[in-house]
């Protein structure tokens, strides 16, 4: 969603603003802008313009704005359609105060009433613009920037990350964090804010990440905590070490192109470390995975989008080896429920980026409700669900910039069944059973490597789908959520509407819109199940639909007219979700290539979705 960039330093500062804002373009957004002021220039200059940061960017070439204190924004529309005036920076009556915000406040309009009240004119239809009037209102009681934020703070409600600059207050930012995540970037004579660590890793590898309810007040030379309970405190600084070219695209098109063809090295390194010679090794995940995963009698999932189609996976593993019952719930459902916590229950988060608000919500409701112990499956270790679950399992992705998860996905996967794993342990699982899935595991990188030597095969494939409007994805038993997560990657990437079915549930519905121009892909390993999947692609043939089916030699499905088979190198039966997976992204991600669209930022989307 929304990101943001703040610097104060000894030089001027629009540059580093500007390279932290391409660097945050992976979140989502429709507009971006930035504010500098300095003690050589009168006031605050802020710039802004809607549609992607190259916009801003030949602005300010054009005519450039120098300060050596600044702030910049690239935001994702919650309150005003994506306009000028709804960009940020905003500012307060008399350009007297700026400021950048992520999150939602919930008390705007009350708020607004208020200070419309007090005399002040708004100029957008944010929320955003209501705490920049607000803060401004505060120093008319408190002459100091830090008191007038930290006064205004107290009446706010909802999520937000805050950087605030003011024409009174040079050479400073005071900066706000409640629900929404910010770091500090400690420098050299420069310190920054961000929401993301990944916005300044050109300018620094030091970073303090600000706890719930922590105001923070920057100089080029200092910094000062206070915590929720108005409290100086002292923060600890944590050294991020940076992949080289994690944010590069090398010798690839897309990022997603990149991203998918980076999933051996990343299963790679998410196994490595974690897998004795015949064992999952337990205390690969802490000293305290022991205790909590002794108490689990039960396992309640939460996540959304592709990590919720993760969990589904998951669930037919849990039920299956460790025979604990297992319920997988969309996080943003979730805390809608009355929810009723099982005696011993371990509550799961998946994510990839662990601030997903959702996510963060849902396991807050768990936590209350009274779950044993919270663990998460998460892909950055720096993050709010990291730092506030009981114990966390940690994927090693790299960071994924492509909207659309892929990489994420099959690393999470191979996570989640080691997870399987210690917990079928505790329940009779054989050593011999658990060697067998440890040497698959052992393999499953090589595996996907083959798998990706699909990838022509699989760009003609696509050729026969960019023209068509609709398609309907099948699989049956753990390959259910996998077909679901193929119809997710094809429509909104592509913006082909696709839908995911048990193949079962063909005849209850779905085969009514079956005909010759709607594509039918089948996810169809060979297994206990595949004869029932072929009865089900020959009631597609029946009705003169095309049939795409993903199979592995074994499954015995000939090529026919009206039928493509794509030969999936064979792996465990267990594991087979990882490795379907890989082509049906293939097959996204080439169809979106030939159709033209925004394969890493597809329209109304976003990486991170940091609001509910």
């Amino acid at each position: 969603m929304c990101g943001i960039v703040g610097a104060v330093a000894d030089r001027d500062v629009p540059a580093i603003l500007l390279e932290g804002l391409q660097r945050l373009e992976y979140r989502g957004y429709d507009s971006a802008g930035m504010a500098v002021m300095g003690t050589a220039a009168a006031g605050i200059q802020r710039r802004r313009a809607v549609g992607r940061v190259r916009e801003l960017a030949a602005s300010l070439a054009a005519t450039p704005m120098r300060g050596d204190t600044g702030i910049a924004h690239t935001r994702w529309a919650t309150h005003g359609a994506p306009a000028l005036e709804n960009a940020h920076p905003h500012m307060s009556q008399g350009q007297r105060v700026c400021l950048v915000h992520n999150g939602i406040i919930e008390n705007f309009e009350a708020l607004r009433d208020e200070l419309v009240a007090a005399g002040y004119v708004f100029e957008s239809r944010t929320d955003s613009e209501v705490v920049a009037h607000l803060i401004d209102h505060c120093l008319e009681q408190e002459e100091d920037l830090f008191e007038a934020v930290a006064k205004a703070v107290t009446r706010l409600e909802g999520a937000y990350a805050l950087g605030v600059i003011a024409h009174n207050a040079p050479g400073r930012i005071v900066a706000a964090r409640a629900g929404c995540p910010l770091v500090v970037g400690v420098g050299i004579g420069e310190n920054f804010i961000a929401s993301d660590a990944l916005a300044l890793r050109p300018v620094t590898d030091r970073f303090i990440f600000l706890e719930q309810g922590d105001l923070v007040d920057l100089t080029a030379t200092n910094m000062s905590f206070w915590n929720a309970r108005d409290r100086a405190v002292v923060r600890s600084t944590v050294r991020v070490q940076h992949n080289g070219d994690a944010t590069d695209k090398g010798r690839h098109r897309h990022y997603m192109e990149k991203e998918i063809h980076e999933q051996p090295e990343a299963l790679r390194a998410t196994l490595e470390s974690r897998l004795g010679r015949e064992r999952v090794l337990e205390q690969a995940f802490g000293i305290d995975a022991k205790a909590v995963l002794d108490d689990a009698r039960s396992v309640t999932i939460a996540a959304c989008g592709t990590s919720y189609y993760a969990g589904c996976i998951a669930r037919y593993w849990m039920e299956e080896l460790a025979r604990i019952p297992c319920t997988v719930d969309i996080a943003s459902e979730f805390r809608y429920r009355k929810l009723v916590a099982p005696p011993g229950g371990l509550f799961v988060t998946i994510t990839q980026s662990g601030e997903t608000a959702d996510n963060l919500a849902a396991h807050r409701v768990a936590e209350e409700a009274g779950f044993g112990h919270t663990l998460t499956v998460c892909n950055v270790p720096t993050s709010t669900q990291v730092r506030e679950s009981d114990i966390a399992l940690m994927t090693e992705a790299g960071p994924e910039v492509c909207v659309a998860s892929t990489k994420a996905f099959t690393t999470q996967l191979a996570v989640l069944m080691m997870l399987v794993i210690l917990l079928a342990r505790r329940r009779g699982l054989s050593a011999a059973k658990e060697r067998e899935l440890v040497d698959a595991l052992r393999a499953l990188p090589d595996v996907v490597r083959k798998t990706l030597a699909l990838d022509a095969r699989i760009r003609n494939v696509a050729s026969e789908f960019m023209h068509r409007h609709h398609a309907l994805f099948l699989g049956r038993g753990a390959h259910y959520p996998v077909a679901l997560e193929g119809a997710l990657k094809l429509k909104e990437i592509s913006y082909i509407h696709a839908e995911g079915y048990p193949a079962g549930e063909l005849k209850h519905g779905p085969l009514a819109l079956v005909d010759e121009d709607m594509p039918v892909v089948a996810v169809a390993p060979g297994g206990e199940l595949v004869k029932k999947v072929q009865n089900n692609l020959e009631e597609v043939r029946a009705r003169g639909g095309r049939l795409y089916v993903f199979a592995d030699a074994e499954a015995g499905i000939a090529a026919d007219d009206g039928v493509t088979v794509i030969e999936v190198p064979k792996t465990h039966e267990l594991l087979s979700p990882i490795v379907y997976a890989v082509p049906l992204q293939l097959l996204a991600y080439h169809t979106a290539v030939l159709k033209g669209t925004d394969v890493d930022q597809p329209r109304n989307l976003a990486k991170s979705v940091t609001v509910e």
